[in-house]
């Protein structure tokens, strides 16, 4: 599905408060609006890589691929193949991993053929001395660049886990993405560029392959790419959500909204705007989707729609504002992608492309479950009611038939829930609390019982931050007391 705006009728000029709106934002996102741009809706991980795959075999200049994850697996054999083909005809090809998002997926000799034929590999933040806290921050992007002119950025990662296992009757994972043509693509090789430079020896500027290229459509958008503590893309969900007027769409793969976010969703709700937000129903990460459903019931109350995937796994990351406004990428609405890694999204101001993403917004929902809160009980008439003299209570059964009757209420709700795409919100804190009391009771016996089992990783983690400390402070003196400059000729 590509939008791209005719070109014989230019698009009318902005109204004084729109132009505030496009300044604000673009001061928030740290990324100005570019125009003249093409964008392609993909959706699901079969469309990216048929797109992804037809751009890198028809590369002819440069490949610039950087992913979070590529798995040793059929999919990312095929990448690697792929590439490595490119490189052995004499194509540039770069490619960055995350250290965390590949350990455990591929390892060093899963790259070696693309080495063997010339290609470059960066993994990106592997532990180090002297960085203690150095290995939360990740780069969780992924994009692609073909020859400056196909750019490619998405919440895919390569790997045959997002295609699902049909024969087990697995569907494939929801993931949304974009390709894009026209000036966007420069801020994409940029960004490439920027992470590359991060661990190791600057990359030559790029050529480009046509001398003037023409641009590609006419679409507005900002290309966010983000680094650790700048916090661009929160300033523009944040802003976003103060601005919008009448809906506020969003799907998010591991929602944690922190409290100025949510406040700012709230705040939006209570003023008319149609808030809803789409997140997995079955997660991979069971821990924080905990953590989402523990924030449901403040959403609720204030009137934001609140909806579970009924798939194997709901990966997007897209929002999409009043009609005008869209949003897909790679960062989540968690503190981790809005502070901790490095991330990359594109928000794309047209009318045509939000209402293709309005649209599949609404085809998700179809697949999705509603919570809703449970209906207000007037406790003054329970109150009266509990009073009243009741009836002598007769056991029967030994219990059986009141285990039953939790079992066929249970059977019950998960009908309703079934028919009426419905699910009436449980108690999300106690079973997270009961489990931080065990988790908590059982450090405790191991700390009584078996003291060492405690004091030796309390030992090995003091240990590693002192050494690090010590690198850190021997580089600083290095620094300070190395050799003076050459003077000036």
């Amino acid at each position: 599905m590509t939008y791209t705006r005719p070109m014989s009728s230019p698009p009318p000029s902005p109204a004084p408060h729109r132009l505030l709106a496009e300044q604000a934002l673009s001061r928030a996102a740290g990324a100005p609006l570019l125009t003249g741009n093409a964008v392609e809706l993909l959706i699901d991980a079969a469309a990216h890589y048929e797109a992804w795959l037809a751009a890198i075999r028809g590369a002819s200049h440069r490949i610039l691929l950087e992913n979070y994850i590529v798995r040793d697996d059929e999919v990312g054999r095929r990448f690697r193949d792929a590439l490595v083909e490119r490189a052995q005809a004499g194509v540039l090809v770069a490619v960055v991993v995350d250290w965390v998002g590949c350990l455990g997926q591929s390892r060093r000799s899963f790259w070696a053929p693309l080495l063997a034929a010339g290609g470059q590999l960066r993994v990106f933040n592997p532990p180090q001395l002297g960085q203690s806290f150095g290995w939360i921050s990740r780069d969780h992007r992924k994009l692609l660049v073909v020859d400056g002119i196909h750019g490619f950025l998405s919440g895919v990662c390569i790997s045959a886990k997002w295609l699902g296992d049909p024969a087990r009757g697995v569907p494939p994972w929801r993931d949304t993405g974009v390709a894009l043509r026209g000036p966007a693509v420069a801020e994409l090789e940029a960004a490439f560029a920027q992470s590359w430079d991060q661990m190791g020896a600057p990359m030559a500027s790029f050529e480009p392959v046509v001398a003037a290229p023409p641009a590609a459509g006419s679409v507005a958008l900002r290309v966010i790419a983000t680094q650790p503590t700048t916090a661009g893309m929160y300033r523009l969900d944040q802003m976003v959500a103060s601005l919008a007027r009448r809906t506020l769409w969003l799907t998010d793969a591991y929602f944690v909204g922190i409290a100025p976010y949510v406040q700012a969703l709230i705040a939006a709700a209570r003023d008319g705007v149609d808030v809803r937000l789409l997140v997995p129903g079955n997660s991979d990460l069971a821990v924080v989707a905990s953590m989402s459903r523990a924030g449901y019931r403040t959403l609720l109350k204030a009137g934001i729609r609140v909806f579970e995937w009924n798939g194997s796994m709901l990966h997007a990351k897209t929002a999409v504002a009043d009609g005008q406004w869209a949003r897909v990428g790679s960062s989540n609405l968690n503190i981790a992608s809005w502070l901790g890694n490095r991330e990359i999204d594109v928000a794309v101001e047209d009318a045509g492309f939000a209402g293709q993403l309005a649209a599949q917004y609404e085809r998700d929902l179809g697949n999705a479950t509603e919570i809703v809160l449970a209906p207000r009980r007037d406790r003054r008439r329970e109150k009266v009611r509990s009073s009243e003299k009741r009836p002598p209570r007769v056991r029967r059964g030994g219990g059986s038939s009141s285990r039953a009757a939790v079992g066929a209420l249970r059977i019950a709700n998960t009908v309703s829930a079934a028919l009426t795409r419905r699910k009436v919100l449980g108690n999300t804190t106690s079973v997270p609390a009961l489990l931080g009391t065990f988790a908590l009771l059982v450090m405790s016996a191991i700390a009584f019982l078996w003291p060492a089992w405690i004091s030796w990783p309390i030992g090995v983690v003091t240990a590693w931050f002192a050494l690090n400390l010590a690198v850190a402070s021997w580089r600083s003196w290095r620094r300070r007391t190395g050799p003076p400059p050459p003077p000036p000729e």
